[in-house]
This record gives C-alpha cells, structure tokens and sequence, in this order.
C-alpha cells in the first residue's frame, strides 16, 4: 500500500484542524506505520489515536512525548499545538456527511437508529447509550463472499433521571 507523505492541510478533512496534524499524518507515512502501531507505542487504543490525529481526542504529555518519539515530531510542536490549553473539536462538519464511509455510517444509523433504539430500551430501560464513556473498535472478519467491517460501540447505559 503507498502512503503519501504530503497531506493538503488546506483541504477537507484536514482544513479545521491544528496545523500539527498535517505534520502527524506527513510522519505516520514516512515512518510507515498504522494507528494500531502507534496505539501501542504509546498506550492507547487505535480508534483513540485516529481520532487525535483529527482533533477529536487529546494526549497526555507523557503521550505526547512518546509519539513525538515514534513519528520524530519536535516535542515541543506538539505541546504547543495539543497541550494542556489545547482542547479537542469533536464532531464531523456538516450533516448529511459527503463522505462515503461516512455517509454510510450515518446511513446505518438512519436506517436501523429506531430498531436499536427500540432494542437498548427494552433491555436496559429508558436511557441513552453514553459516547463518552464509550469504546470503540474497527475489526476486519474474514468471509468467502468479501470480508466485513465489524464496528463495536461499548459504551456505558446512563438512564434517564426521574425527578
């Protein structure tokens, strides 16, 4: 697979973003290496790295020393850019999503939301699926007729208080 090494910061979807990210997805494809790779390296989950290379999550210092470590950033760009007076944008610009692979996840939940809504209620009661203390995992399942994606949201129930 070739990666490229230039990313146009000036471009969707990188173009909200802090400059430092071009530079952080410029080094994952120099330095060769997946999301999972650097979760690893410095202790998180490979969805949460994605999303910090997007804006969407924030590092420790400590974290942000290991990754300046693996992808040979300058430290100090990123605690500059991602530190502690830095705070994440989370959200994906505008609805419908243009995207495909968006659009398709949104898509998803348009067109089974009632279902799964229906379904969490009736095993858990009135309340809501937590996105905040929530897991997420990207898995790849073998099968004969082409392989699957198989996404997993392990987030926690909050029900909704009675008052």
């Amino acid at each position: 697979m070739s990666h490229s090494l230039k990313v146009n910061a000036s471009s969707q979807p990188y173009v909200d973003l802090p400059s430092i990210c071009a530079a952080l997805f410029e080094a994952k494809a120099r330095r060769g290496v997946t999301f999972d790779q650097i979760a690893k390296a410095i202790g998180r989950d490979e969805v949460w790295v994605a999303a910090m290379f997007y804006g969407q999550a924030k590092l420790s210092e400590e974290e942000l020393t290991k990754l300046s470590q693996l992808l040979e950033v300058p430290q100090e760009n990123l605690v500059a850019e991602l530190g502690p007076n830095w705070f994440p944008h989370r959200g994906i610009g505008p609805m419908p999503p243009t995207d495909p692979v968006l659009y398709r996840l949104y898509e998803g939940v348009m067109v089974y939301g009632n279902a799964i809504k229906a379904v969490i209620h009736e095993k858990f009661g009135d309340g809501i699926m937590s996105m905040i203390d929530c897991k997420v995992n990207v898995d790849r399942k073998p099968d004969p007729k082409g392989d699957r994606v198989v996404l997993t949201f392990d987030g926690k129930f909050l029900p909704y208080l009675k008052w």
